[in-house]
């Protein structure tokens, strides 16, 4: 079977509805292989590239005969409604894609995942390979439930050199009172200061993660992901806020940022035609950008650093937030979970899928590859700075919207919403989402 045709994709709404994949033309998948040992189901996102990086994975696994694992892919959102009707039902998969955290805790609790802290524990030389930050994203009440499997995302500002250099601004600003100088100067110079998508609020949503992290410390939104009471009354969630209104009232994001998409690269046009001077995104920024505006990249025109600190604040300034990673569970209802747990154990740190994924553009949340970071892809140079960045922060803290509980996640970014807009004060976010949280 090619590797092509060993990629199924699922793109038929009947069959996501009952959890089904569609079936690859080669034939039709069941409990067994043609060799008469066990099939596997590995789930996983759509993603061209990724994707032949994953296949190889299971090719290998595969070569060494016994029970096969054979890898389908969704779209994110028909993804997640076919895991949700399938897991843990004969139909489901043996390992599935997460994104950890809040998302994965749900699937623990109903007794759905596997418990690969055993495994873990029996192979320290795999355990220790993975950044312990980003590990700990998989890690649910004490157990290791997911393994990390794709590149690590931390937030970062990206600005536009010529923009800043038109606005007499020489270095990007290391602390919040600078940062709001720098938003001066580019006003004053006619540029927009911060490009943002708000027509997606998972966007603006970055602005107070980092907020409440510089003001308060990663203590704060721990207590709001594991549903202490009053944790969304905090003092520093309220300042968190205050600080998201200060930038509107300063039109730091323009006057229609409401109305600027992501998704149709609107922002990273602002960003690129020097308009805009700088946008906070996600690592993914790069690979998008050379997509989308090539040119930008290769004259030499981006820069990118880290979120400034806010001077008092009790949070480390070497905190990052984001994605610490995507990850790879085992169904506890799996056929065998030994064998599911073998592939996570032995592929996800082999050098042959650390190379392809660096290929890729994605920095694998692992130890100890500096070398191949810094000598791998066109980007080596940011590979290496969201390397560092990541390995060196002593805390990696979830997005917001994938570390909380789906509907709390989508409560809060509907009031985030009305706080930029200004229809709800700091306090009245605070209190709506202290309410929804109980």
């Amino acid at each position: 079977m090619s590797t092509s045709s060993r990629v199924r994709r699922t793109l038929v709404a009947a069959a996501l509805a009952t959890g089904l994949a569609v079936t690859a033309a080669c034939g039709t998948a069941g409990p067994q292989d043609a060799g008469g040992g066990e099939e596997l189901r590995l789930w996983t996102l759509q993603n061209e590239g990724i994707n032949t990086v994953q296949q190889a994975a299971v090719d290998s696994f595969n070569a060494a005969g016994g029970p096969q694992i054979e890898l389908t892919t969704y779209l994110n959102d028909p993804y997640k409604s076919a895991l949700q009707t399938a897991i843990g039902t004969p139909n489901g998969p043996d390992i599935f894609y997460n994104w950890g955290g809040g998302n994965l805790k749900g699937y623990v609790d109903a007794g759905q995942v596997a418990d690969l802290t055993p495994a873990l524990d029996a192979n320290p030389e795999v355990k220790e390979s993975f950044i312990p930050q980003v590990l700990e994203t998989g890690t649910i009440d004490g157990q290791v439930t997911g393994i990390p499997m794709q590149g690590v995302q931390p937030l970062s500002f990206f600005y536009n050199k010529d923009a800043f250099a038109e606005a007499g601004i020489a270095e990007f600003p290391t602390t919040w009172t600078g940062f709001l100088e720098a938003v001066d100067q580019l006003k004053a110079a006619g540029i927009q200061p911060i490009a943002l998508a708000g027509a997606q609020t998972w966007t603006s949503m970055m602005y107070p993660e980092y907020f409440l992290d510089r003001i308060g410390g990663p203590e704060k939104f721990q207590a709001i992901a594991d549903g202490e009471p009053g944790a969304w009354r905090d003092p520093a969630v309220i300042e968190s806020m205050r600080m998201v209104q200060d930038l509107v009232d300063r039109e730091a994001f323009g006057t229609n940022f409401t109305a600027v998409d992501y998704d149709n690269q609107a922002s990273q046009a602002l960003l690129t035609s020097g308009r805009a001077g700088m946008e906070l995104m996600g690592s993914w920024q790069v690979t998008s950008l050379n997509d989308n505006f090539p040119d930008f990249l290769e004259q030499d025109k981006l820069g990118w650093a880290p979120f400034p600190e806010i001077e008092g604040g009790a949070g480390d300034p070497r905190n990052v937030i984001g994605n610490p990673s995507n990850y790879y569970s085992v169904s506890a209802g799996s056929a065998n979970v030994e064998a599911a747990t073998e592939f996570l154990m032995n592929e996800m740190t082999s050098p042959e899928y650390v190379q392809g994924m660096l290929e890729k553009g994605q920095v694998p949340g692992l130890t100890g590859i500096e070398d191949q970071v810094a000598a791998t892809g066109p980007f080596a140079d940011f590979n290496t700075y969201t390397y560092e960045q990541t390995k060196a922060a002593p805390t990696f803290v979830q997005s917001w919207d994938q570390a909380l509980p789906a509907a709390e996640a989508q409560t809060m970014l509907t009031n985030l919403s009305k706080v930029f807009t200004k229809e709800f004060t700091p306090e009245q976010f605070a209190d709506a989402m202290d309410t929804a949280s109980r």
